[in-house]
């Protein structure tokens, strides 16, 4: 069954990167003020590949006020288990069209790479599931194990319908396994699985004086400046060595497991590798202690400020300013409490605050992290399949960022284990200008994802 699904694969791939290049010509874009109906086109377009595909009971699956997700299945395997293959087909806005080597929604290919929005993320993920189910469907006859298909119409947007639409569906959804494709690849050419992510606790702080902006002139001297203020609270947050110095924030933190130790040294990534990815400027340090770059990605606290602001540039004026606004990010990891990281971070900055300025904080926005164990079998499986289909060994690896649905998806599955594989790069550009895919690794993603419905039918 394994050799004439890989056979069907190699007689068909130019025709699976002609469906990948169909899906990426509809600008399906979640956020508000792109039109609907394109996400309404985009979902019937993947509807129509998983029932080429052979895939049974295909529909499109609605909620209120949510973007279409779509649904398939093939339960023909008695006494096999059952994997959710999920995806998403809503993608993020083009950006600054003028930064485009080619059309956003126009798939070009140049040096071996397929250009376009969604190229990656994650219409490349949608082919993957409905390539390998098609290549044991119509190669083979079946497949080697039950398999039902969810594709989201909504992940750019933070899942927002996600958890009720999975309550709503909770028998139909599910599995035993679930295998998302939507992360990517450490480097092109080397297969890896996602076995850790991030968590997110994220919040406004605002520093007021007085009521109104005044003329630095008149009134400056006695009256504090907000933006000074921040500053020094800000300043306080790490230490010389960029380490976050706010007390009790690593008492929490899990050490690495011995796999995770071993499957990172094998990256041999350097701080040299890491500033070339970066783009660091010359003379520009690296901070966070003596760690390796991989291990403060993944597996330590982050801290950054994403946005500041009191005036403008272009209102700049010769006053001090009534207040002054940043939003803060603390990515957290394993055993972090979002809740209890979040208090300790406003006390923190209370205490931090000079001169006796008013410190006022919005509603944490909180994300949870997630780990799973490498070495269990789900996982060993998936490794196995990953390096037959790129014909070289996988690599279990962490991901800095978030994924918020993760950990309330595998809870609604009673504790199914999550794979977390994909065909990103360093060079694919997700979320900004010439997103890219490059489609010798799209070929091998599909090999593999045909590989690991067979090692996981024998789970």
């Amino acid at each position: 069954m394994l050799r004439k699904a890989l056979a069907y694969r190699e007689t068909h791939q130019q025709r699976f990167v002609q469906d990948l290049s169909g899906l990426v010509r509809i600008p399906s874009c979640s956020f508000p003020g792109f039109p609907p109906a394109e996400l309404q086109r985009s979902a019937e377009a993947v509807a129509e590949l998983c029932g080429r595909a052979g895939l049974e009971h295909v529909k499109l699956l609605r909620f209120p006020d949510a973007p279409p997700y779509v649904y398939g299945d093939w339960l023909h395997a008695p006494r096999r288990p059952t994997v959710l293959l999920y995806a998403h087909h809503d993608v993020q806005p083009p950006g600054r069209e003028e930064l485009w080597k080619s059309p956003a929604f126009s798939p070009a290919v140049r040096g071996g790479r397929l250009y376009g929005r969604g190229a990656c993320d994650d219409k490349a993920g949608i082919c993957l599931h409905t390539a390998a189910v098609e290549s044991f469907l119509q190669g083979a006859g079946k497949l080697p194990l039950n398999v039902k298909v969810l594709i989201e119409g909504e992940e750019e947007v933070n899942s927002r319908h996600l958890p009720a639409l999975l309550e709503k569906n909770a028998r139909l959804l599910q599995s035993d396994i679930i295998a998302i494709a939507d992360t990517g690849n450490f480097e092109t050419g080397l297969p890896s699985i996602t076995t850790s992510l991030r968590g997110l606790v994220a919040f406004d702080v605002t520093v007021r004086v007085t009521e109104r902006s005044l003329h630095s002139g008149m009134w400056g001297g006695p009256l504090p400046d907000p933006v000074q203020a921040l500053s020094k609270m800000l300043a306080s947050l790490t230490d010389a060595y960029g380490r976050i110095a706010v007390p009790g924030i690593y008492r929490d933190v899990r050490p690495l497991s011995a796999v995770e130790r071993k499957s990172f040294a094998s990256l041999r990534y350097g701080e040299t590798d890491f500033r070339r990815q970066a783009s660091a400027l010359p003379g520009v340090q690296t901070v966070g202690g003596k760690s390796a770059p991989a291990v403060k990605l993944w597996r330590e606290p982050t801290l950054a400020v994403n946005a500041i602001q009191a005036s403008s540039r272009k209102d700049c004026a010769n006053v001090i300013n009534e207040s002054a606004w940043c939003h803060l990010g603390l990515r957290t990891v394993p055993d972090m409490h979002a809740g209890k990281t979040a208090k300790l971070l406003m006390g923190h900055l209370k205490r931090m605050a000079p001169w006796g300025v008013k410190v006022e904080f919005s509603s944490p926005s909180l994300a949870d992290w997630w780990l799973a164990d490498a070495s269990a079998p789900v996982f060993q499986a998936a490794k196995r399949a990953l390096s037959q289909g790129y014909g070289r060994t996988a690599a279990f690896i962490g991901a800095g960022g978030s994924i918020g649905f993760l950990e309330p998806f595998c809870k609604r599955m009673g504790g199914a284990p999550a794979i977390l594989t994909g065909v990103e790069d360093p060079l694919s550009n997700p979320h900004s200008e010439n997103e890219s895919l490059h489609l010798g690794d799209f070929e091998k993603g599909i090999r593999s994802s045909i590989h690991l419905l067979d090692e996981l039918s024998r789970i």
